[in-house]
């Protein structure tokens, strides 16, 4: 990139569970991060929590004016373990990534657990506490239907999503 031209998204490449604090750091040393979250349903001690996760465990989005060779500041800052690149060059990401990724309904409040059709789940609560289900699809923001072998025959159940967890 040359200088004077428009600041581009790049990708940085976080420590393990240090995505929040290499956003914070970075933040405090006033570059422009993206850093993508969702609210998740988890148990904790036994009882239902929201917590919150980053949507790309290890990566973060950073926008900059220029590529320079000098990226000490960077690569030394808390969390943060490189800069992404392929060959020599910074993995640059469009401008409509991250505006899309902005738009997306993980970034809005409330609770967002994601199974995948098809994914074993194992249900938490209720009559049927302990056993294993294959999930099949939500239904609205708080419900599961998934499908259960009851009596050698499958069941659809209607089950809360905090009452599931993956396998």
């Amino acid at each position: 990139m040359e200088e004077g031209a428009l600041p581009s998204w790049y990708v940085i490449q976080c420590k393990g569970n240090e995505s929040f604090r290499a956003a914070e750091h970075l933040t405090n040393q006033g570059y422009e991060v993206f850093h993508p979250v969702l609210n998740v349903k988890r148990r904790r001690q036994g009882k239902p929590a929201t917590v919150t996760e980053p949507l790309f465990p290890y990566y973060l989005f950073i926008r900059l004016d220029q590529v320079v060779s000098d990226w000490r500041p960077i690569r030394s800052t808390r969390g943060v373990l490189r800069l992404l690149i392929f060959g020599n060059t910074p993995v640059s990401v469009p401008d409509a990534l991250i505006e899309t990724l902005r738009a997306q309904p993980h970034r809005q409040e409330g609770s967002h657990t994601y199974f995948c059709t098809g994914e074993k789940v194992m249900i938490t609560e209720g009559p049927f506490k302990d056993l294993e289900a294959i999930f099949e699809r939500t239904k609205g923001e708080e419900r599961a239907i998934v499908l259960l072998n009851v009596l050698q025959r499958p069941q659809h159940l209607n089950l809360p999503l905090e009452q599931l967890r993956k396998q």
